[in-house]
């Protein structure tokens, strides 16, 4: 979330709110409160206390709730500073920084720091002020948000200038130098770049660039919802103004400040618009009525008595009460000024306190005190290079000397302290550039030149003061030019920027209508986008039903389909009032239906107001409605039905919901359509699948045929041969007589067919069991204990008629003694599919390979899992298939000899029966599948395993 936001963002906000309910306000709320916080407080926080009760009805993380709750204690924190509850706001502000930051959340974290920050200069703590944005800086830094570190930044050159303006320049101007090179700034950061600036024009007396800079600052800070700092600016203005002699206009934006702090009732802006307004009103002569405002100010500004505005009122009334000649009330308000500078570390209002303390204390006649402090004074000016205020002190000490019997200072060369002490004063305003003498120092000089009885330098001065009252009258002149020439310029700015909110404001009357229906628009698109993703009928009757509900008026809502046989309209869903409508049928030979009048002609039937005479065919059981609206379920050219609204009174439909209700209609009948297809593509997938196994028992019935053709073949042949030697040797007994020789062979021929014959039955009734036990496998797919090796050379056995004929070959290396309980008969299926991919699709057909293609089997276990590898050294697999061939119907031989469910039939087994993973590797050359499967298969809480697809 942004630090700040503009006007135009809120509204979007605004706009969006009324419509949303429960649960869907929270994206809105959230950004809403958090930048009312400046905007309007009270507000803010009633939205961020219903932000905070509907969160746990929002599908969110636990932490995903903390870091808003957190965010939300950060509006009310802030809100807490702006007030003047400095304690309450600060253990606010530092218990969300915990949150947020432990949950790594660099932007709102920098938020809470920033807060603190502000909170730090209220307290007049500068140190802390600075320490706080540096850790924000940090902050924004490991979040990438760059916005926020410039804005850090800004703000400790800011608060920089006040401590040490030519040390701020050196640190900071650079970084934010004003060349017209830079793109324009974002408003949230302009408002406190442009502050910086004019801070730099002010402290250099270029008032006509500081106004210009402090006019954007303030109206930056409007634009981006910093009130605060707009006031700020506003004030800063005014002074300018002031310091031109433009008295009038300083009041003009002093006003202007205080009419948007006064509705905030927050302490510190209020009280330094009234302070800097007596300011004006003291140079003005309006002594009373600054006195009033200032002693009110002051009030106003004990919850933040340590902010620097506090210190500039005790400043001012320091000064007002020196005019008015009450010294009492001018030394504690110095005093206290001393004070507050001491914890700000301030050294203007160090050097402004002394100053004004001396003075005070010399017409007390406290002369020794009054010396020591402006000697203070004049050392601090001096040690901060700062020339007025070394002036200042220095004709201080003249007005001491000159009423008091005071010690000389030491190396004296002028005729009294007050003439050194003059001097001293003349040689630093010649040392400022562009700085001429003030006609008032002048004439003090030429006073004590007179007093010493020295007429003739007393005359001369005078003539040097006399002209520099006219330079001063010319600069003043000059000053009232600059800032009439500031002032039509900002008049000028502002009447345009009048004319361009006007020219918004008219557009946004006019984009209104158009963003009603907008929003109607684009609500009706999520509506669709989320009625379209279902693909079950009912649940997209259910979303139907909801939506039609909440933005239609609707006493009965009902869609009929239109039946397989085309003769009636049958209701899918029907609700009255509340609760579910009994099943219905409307023929279509019924001329009286609405409903069969709107699927006959493909067209809406709008009634405004149903006739009285028409409740005699209304369906039994439901209601008489007054209007009804009616509009066929169109795909193309195709009608899959009706759907209807009906209202217990009249007119109920207008344009607008006639609008809603033919959107809503349109994606019904998209979804409704993708429902029944998908349900066939389910139908014909399920009869794939079963097509597949039928195939694949199959090929293991001809695999047996084959496997057992040989051992009974051959004994067959040794059997029959065995007959014909018996019929000789019978003959041979019956006929001329047999010899022993010819016995002997017949006993040894019919041992070594007996041999055979035994060797081929036994290998036969081998073969059976092996292919009884998979095909018992096969088709239970019961779970059982079972030996890898020996289910892996079963099942082998069965294709092994396929792998010769196509002339490949097959090796096996499994480690004997790999026990498993598991499923054999989905094992099984998963290395048949993956041999017959290797032999359909990595050979291909036969006689590419001269040599043969090469499939091996291995695998090996740990001591909870084994690790079966199948790999084969064919064409390999495409890369960009790689991340395809697992899916349904994928294949690259459709219509020879693939189906496209093999491999996704066996990914399915591994990943939701046997509890494994499998893997897919391929170089170019060869393909490697890795199964990772447990040793003892997952259970499934007496429940059947789950069906494989």
């Amino acid at each position: 979330m942004d630090m700040f936001a503009l006007d135009t963002d809120l509204a979007q906000w605004e706009s969006a709110l009324p419509a949303l309910h429960g649960a869907a306000r929270l994206p809105v709320l959230l950004p809403l409160c958090w930048h009312l916080r400046q905007r309007d407080g009270e507000r803010a926080l009633r939205l961020a206390e219903e932000a905070r009760q509907l969160l746990p009805q929002a599908p969110l993380s636990p932490a995903q709730q903390l870091l808003h709750l957190a965010r939300l204690q950060l509006v009310k924190a802030e809100v807490q500073w702006l007030h003047g509850a400095l304690d309450e706001a600060e253990t606010l502000a530092q218990a969300a920084q915990a949150v947020l930051c432990a949950h790594g959340d660099g932007g709102a974290c920098f938020d809470a720091h920033w807060l603190q920050a502000s909170i730090a200069v209220d307290r007049g703590d500068h140190a802390h002020c600075t320490a706080q944005l540096q850790a924000a800086k940090r902050q924004a830094g490991s979040a990438g948000d760059t916005t926020r570190a410039s804005l850090a930044d800004a703000a400790m050159a800011r608060w920089a200038v006040l401590r040490d303006a030519p040390a701020a320049q050196a640190l900071w101007g650079a970084c934010f130098s004003d060349d017209g090179a830079n793109l324009p700034l974002p408003a949230p950061l302009a408002a406190w770049v442009h502050d910086f600036r004019g801070g730099l024009a002010y402290a250099s007396h270029d008032l006509g660039a500081a106004v210009g800079h402090y006019m954007q600052a303030y109206e930056a800070a409007l634009a981006s919802g910093q009130l605060r700092p707009a006031i700020t600016a506003a004030i800063n203005i005014g002074d300018c103004f002031g310091s031109l002699n433009d008295h009038q206009s300083a009041l003009e934006w002093m006003q202007c400040a205080l009419e948007l702090a006064r509705p905030t009732r927050w302490p510190r802006s209020i009280g330094a618009c009234q302070t800097h307004t007596a300011e004006t009103m003291r140079k003005l002569g309006r002594l009373d009525a600054a006195g009033e405002l200032l002693r009110e100010a002051l009030q106003v500004l004990a919850p933040v008595s340590g902010a620097r505005s506090y210190a500039n009122a005790l400043f001012y009334l320091g000064e007002l009460s020196l005019d008015i000649g009450d010294y009492d009330m001018a030394l504690d308000a110095f005093s206290r000024l001393a004070q507050r500078a001491e914890a700000l570390d301030q050294a203007d209002f160090r050097c402004k306190a002394r100053r004004g303390s001396a003075h005070a204390l010399s017409y007390l006649d406290r002369p020794e005190e009054a010396l020591l402090a402006a000697e203070r004074a004049l050392q601090l000016a001096s040690a901060i290079g700062d020339a007025v205020n070394q002036m200042a002190a220095l004709r201080v000490l003249a007005m001491l000397h000159a009423r008091h019997e005071l010690p000389a200072p030491s190396a004296m060369q002028e005729a009294n302290p007050a003439l050194h002490y003059l001097h001293r004063a003349l040689q630093v305003a010649a040392s400022i550039d562009g700085y001429a003498p003030p006609g008032e120092l002048l004439d003090a000089l030429a006073r004590e030149y007179a007093h010493a009885g020295d007429h003739a330098r007393a005359y001369d001065i005078a003539l040097e003061a006399g002209a520099a009252r006219e330079r001063s009258h010319t600069q003043q002149a000059t000053n009232r030019a600059i800032a009439m020439q500031v002032r039509h310029q900002s008049e000028h700015a502002r009447s345009q920027g009048d004319h361009h909110r006007e020219l918004a404001a008219s557009e946004a009357r006019r984009a209104e209508v158009l963003q009603q229906t907008s929003d109607t628009l684009e609500r009706l698109s999520a509506i669709g986008q989320e009625i379209t993703t279902h693909l079950d009928a009912s649940a997209v009757l259910q979303v139907l039903d909801r939506h039609v509900h909440a933005l239609l008026p609707v006493n009965t809502f009902a869609v009929y389909m239109l039946d397989a046989a085309g003769t009636a309209l049958r209701r899918a869903h029907g609700m009255e009032a509340g609760l579910p409508l009994p099943d219905n049928a409307i023929p279509l030979s019924n001329p009286r239906a609405y409903s069969v009048r709107c699927l006959m002609s493909r067209s809406e039937v709008h009634i405004d107001e149903i006739p009285s005479g028409r409740r005699a065919y209304i369906v039994p059981g439901t209601v008489h409605n007054q209007s009804a609206l009616y509009l066929p379920l169109l795909v193309g050219e195709r009608i899959l039905g009706v759907m209807t609204v009906q209202a217990c009174h009249a007119r109920a439909y207008g344009e607008r919901e006639r609008l809603i209700f033919r959107t809503l209609c349109a994606y019904g009948a998209i979804a409704l359509d993708n429902a029944n297809a998908y349900r066939q593509l389910q139908d014909a997938q399920a009869q794939l699948v079963s097509q597949e196994k039928l195939a694949a028992l199959g090929a293991l019935m001809a695999g047996v045929a084959h496997e057992l053709n040989t051992p009974i073949g051959n004994s067959l042949l040794i059997a029959s041969t065995m007959q014909q030697k018996t019929d000789d040797v019978a003959r041979l007994m019956n006929g001329p007589g047999l010899r022993r020789s010819d016995l002997a062979a017949y006993i040894d021929d019919a041992g070594k067919a007996a041999e055979l014959v035994m060797r081929g039955l036994h290998s036969a009734a081998d073969l059976v069991n092996s292919f009884k036990q998979v095909a018992v496998d096969r088709t239970t797919e019961q779970r059982r204990p079972f030996d890898l090796l020996q289910v892996s050379h079963e099942i082998i056995a069965t294709v092994m008629n396929r792998i010769r004929s196509s002339g490949h070959r097959i090796e096996t290396e499994i480690a004997f003694g790999i026990g498993m309980d598991s499923y054999p008969g989905p094992l099984g299926q998963v290395i048949t599919n993956l041999i017959n991919n290797a032999l359909v699709h990595a050979f291909g057909e036969a006689g590419s390979q001269p040599d043969g293609g090469l499939m091996r089997l291995q695998a090996c276990a740990g001591e909870t899992r084994v690790r079966i590898v199948f790999e084969d050294n064919g064409g390999g697999i495409a890369e960009q298939h790689l991340s395809r061939i697992f899916d349904p119907f994928f294949t690259t031989k459709l219509g020879q000899g693939g189906s496209g469910l093999g491999l996704s039939i066996s990914y399915n087994i591994v990943t939701a029966l046997l509890g494994g993973t499998i893997q897919v590797a391929s170089s170019g050359a060869g393909s490697r599948f890795t199964l990772d499967l447990p040793l003892v298969a997952p259970q499934f809480d007496g429940a059947t395993p789950p069906a494989i697809y």
